[in-house]
């Protein structure tokens, strides 16, 4: 993204009343610079009630700042992550301090929590805490009026944290408890340090809440900005002097924050050159697998999906199932509910001689790999592989051992103190490859796990997947897009639809005979669904189709094409051909050595043919050139749905 932005000049009307705002706040700041007695200022804030005051300012901001610290980060983790009734109100609450009139909001501690409020007696004859006129009561007012700040910044922090890093960490075996502070507070820490000073120095600036709730005694309740109003009675050179001191502490605060109120998680920075050279380059090799420890056992799987999803799923020890459908087939749904992540669907789930329905995502040995790796940014590389180990209590330097084991296996273990934001795409797919077998899983669910490689790179680390996957105890699910990947990894091939079962046969068979037009087109055939009919197949789009298999009439089937069985024509073709269109060419696209050519023929769907680089040039091939298409009955393959 460029840092060059184009420049514009401002319209004078918005421009003039602009200038206006910023003289308007600006002017009181120059008030007090200039009205400040520079000479005196030494001797203004250093005398006894001024330190005195400032000693207990910091005592109950730094106090406040714990309280909300406390109370606050477990209320925007609340607010950012569970839905429950009444949530608006809630965040309603946290609002209203921060609109409400200081004093009023001091009235209101005084009445639920002063001598004779709703909370004040029980306190006092309970446990002997009186809170007004107390610098408990200092502390309590501060907190009231500063801690949204901090529950605001870091909710919104939160909202902008994928859940992808927590759902994958709960994958790996960790606890939510473990997740929240190894993962999601390391990630929110911009949100959280944001609030924080910002809830600290509205704290130390605390005036009419703490006046009116805690009163303004010297040593006890009088801080900082109530010192400033007394000296305005008496001294009003001392005042400016003050507020001098608070003015240039606000201003710390909000320059050291750099305009980061939100505080949203760091995006991920573009790899750097020498990973991306890595990953093109020769050291991006995958080295000859080495031996890495897994757990032995064997766990057959048997699943039960209700919801979005329904269908029965039983596989053997050692299975590797390639799921794929189109986009909303529920092919990630069905990976979410075998996870207990998603309440589109529910997945009654045994493992082994484990029925792990009811156990929580960290409980279930099911790792996941989401399509974007959802690599900790804050982890190295080496960090992430072992996270899962570290979560089943493994204890460090072995479970160092053994990720640095698996880094190696796919290539990537000279990258093993990197953070994620220095590898290239490739680089970090692998690394979460890796942090998911590393992780000791009984079920491996792998959402596109080599979308992000190159072909050269994909092939190796295919082939170090293949060689784990023989070796695996339990069932391995791959949803991808690309058939090779489904015919080199997966014993079986699981094509949904609507989340069902549309087929589910080994890859030959779903080669042989796809029961999907978007199945056939991904393995480069032609798939024309129609009715069988007395002469041949009435096709859904349009059109009829004479084919050499007979149907009974009124059965619904696929017509299979290969696109080399698909003859091209500059004139209209004599001869056998029963099924003859004229259209006309709409893309031509290289496949290999070949060319596949689309055309669009009138009365029958668009028809992929492929030839070859010299037939084109023969037949003067162009976009948009009038061509003749011909298949012939006996090349027409039926499969009945």
């Amino acid at each position: 993204m460029s840092r060059f932005r184009t420049s514009t000049r401002p319209p004078v009307t918005l421009a003039l009343p602009a200038l206006l705002a910023v003289a308007f706040l600006l002017l009181p700041l120059i008030g007090i610079l200039a009205r400040t007695q520079w000479g005196e200022l030494g001797t203004h804030l250093t005398s006894p009630g001024v330190v005195q005051a400032l000693r207990l300012s910091l005592v109950v901001s730094l106090w406040a700042l714990g309280l909300s610290l406390l109370l606050g980060v477990p209320l925007a983790w609340l607010l950012a992550r569970v839905e429950f009734p009444g949530k608006a109100l809630v965040r309603s609450l946290v609002l209203l301090p921060m609109v409400l009139p200081p004093t009023v909001g001091g009235v209101a501690l005084l009445l639920g929590f002063g001598r004779r409020g709703l909370l004040g007696p029980w306190l006092e004859d309970t446990f002997g805490v009186t809170l007004p006129f107390h610098t408990s009561g200092a502390v309590v007012a501060a907190t009231f009026v500063a801690m949204p700040f901090l529950v605001i910044s870091l909710e919104g922090a939160l909202g902008g944290l994928r859940q992808s890093y927590e759902e994958t960490a709960a994958s790996l075996g960790a606890s939510p408890v473990r997740v929240f502070f190894t993962v999601t507070l390391p990630m929110v820490a911009p949100g959280l340090v944001a609030g924080a000073a910002l809830t600290w120095a509205r704290a130390l600036g605390e005036f009419g809440a703490t006046i009116t709730f805690a009163g303004n005694l010297p040593g006890t309740t009088q801080t900082l900005p109530l010192q400033v109003y007394l000296l305005l009675q008496d001294r009003p050179e001392a005042a400016t002097s003050v507020s001098l001191l608070l003015l240039a502490i606000a201003m710390a605060v909000l320059i050291a924050l750099r305009g980061r109120w939100t505080g949203a998680p760091v995006a991920r920075r573009a790899a750097e050159p020498a990973a991306v050279a890595e990953e093109n380059g020769a050291q991006d090799v995958v080295a000859a697998p080495a031996a890495a420890p897994h757990d032995s056992g064997h766990w057959p799987l048997h699943a039960t999906v209700t919801g979005f999803n329904r269908l029965t799923l039983d596989a053997e020890p050692g299975t590797t199932i390639a799921v794929v459908g189109e986009n909303g087939a529920g092919k990630t749904t069905l990976l979410r509910a075998l996870l207990g992540l998603t309440p589109r669907a529910r997945a009654e789930l045994r493992l082994g001689d484990t029925d792990v329905t009811a156990l929580p995502p960290h409980k279930r040995q099911v790792a996941w790999v989401p399509q974007d790796g959802a690599l900790f940014p804050h982890l190295s590389a080496l960090a992430n592989t072992a996270y899962g180990l570290r979560a089943r209590r493994v204890p460090r330097a072995e479970a160092r051992r053994e990720a640095q084991a698996w880094l190696d296996r796919l290539g990537v273990g000279h990258l093993a103190q990197r953070r994620p934001a220095q590898l290239s795409g490739g680089q970090a797919q692998r690394v979460a490859l890796a942090r998911a077998l590393a992780a000791r899983p009984r079920l491996l669910l792998l959402d596109e796990p080599l979308a992000a490689l190159d072909q050269t790179t994909r092939a190796h680390v295919r082939h170090t997947l293949r060689t784990h996957l023989a070796g695996f105890g339990g069932v391995c699910l791959i949803v991808t897009h690309d058939p090779v990947e489904a015919v080199s990894l997966a014993d079986r091939v699981l094509v949904l639809a609507d989340g069902q079962t549309l087929q589910d046969a080994p890859p030959a068979e779903v080669t042989r005979h796809p029961r999907s037009p978007w199945v056939a087109r991904m393995l480069g055939r032609n798939a024309w669904p129609g009715t069988a009919s007395a002469d041949g197949l009435a096709l859904a789009a349009g059109g009829r189709l004479v084919v050499a298999e007979a149907l009974p009439e009124g059965a619904q089937a696929l017509a299979i094409i290969a696109p080399e069985a698909v003859s091209v024509h500059r004139r209209q073709p004599d001869g056998s051909p029963r099924n003859v269109w004229r259209g006309t060419v709409r893309e031509i696209t290289a496949v290999g050595s070949r060319l596949r050519v689309l055309i669009a023929p009138a009365g029958a769907p668009d028809l992929v043919a492929e030839i070859t680089p010299e037939a084109a040039a023969e037949l003067g091939l162009v976009d948009g050139a009038e061509v003749w298409a011909s298949v012939k009955a006996t090349e027409v393959t039926l499969v009945r749905l």
